[in-house]
C-alpha cells in the first residue's frame, strides 16, 4: 500500500523550519503536542469537538485528551510511518486557527 505524500516522514530540516513556524507546538520524539488551557468543561468540550471536525475534514485524526476539565491536549503523529509528516503539520495550523478564530 502506497503512503500518501502528506503522510510520508518529513526529513529533519524541513521538520525543523515548519516548527519553527508553529510557535506553542512542542515536538516529544515522534509527535507534536499542544495543550489549550479554555475557560471551563464546555468550552474545552466544544474545542475538542471542533478540532475533531477538521481531523475528519483532514481524514487525519490526533489523539484529543481532555484533562482537569479546561484544558485540552492535542497529540500529532502519523501511524503509518511512525513519525511527523506533512499532515500533521497541516493539522496543526488548522488547530491553531480553530483556537485563535
Amino acid at each position: 500500500m502506497a503512503v500518501p505524500e502528506s503522510e510520508q516522514l518529513l526529513p529533519e530540516p524541513e521538520l525543523v523550519k515548519f516548527l519553527g513556524e508553529l510557535g506553542s507546538w512542542q515536538r516529544d520524539g515522534q509527535t507534536l503536542t499542544r495543550t489549550f488551557t479554555l475557560k471551563g468543561w464546555k468550552s474545552a468540550m466544544a474545542f475538542a469537538n471542533r478540532v475533531a471536525e477538521a481531523a475528519t475534514a483532514a481524514d487525519h485524526h490526533p489523539d484529543i485528551h481532555i484533562e482537569r476539565y479546561k484544558s485540552v491536549r492535542i497529540v500529532l503523529t502519523t501511524h503509518v510511518t511512525k513519525g511527523i509528516s506533512r499532515a500533521d503539520i497541516d493539522l496543526a495550523k488548522a488547530i491553531d486557527a480553530i483556537a485563535n478564530g
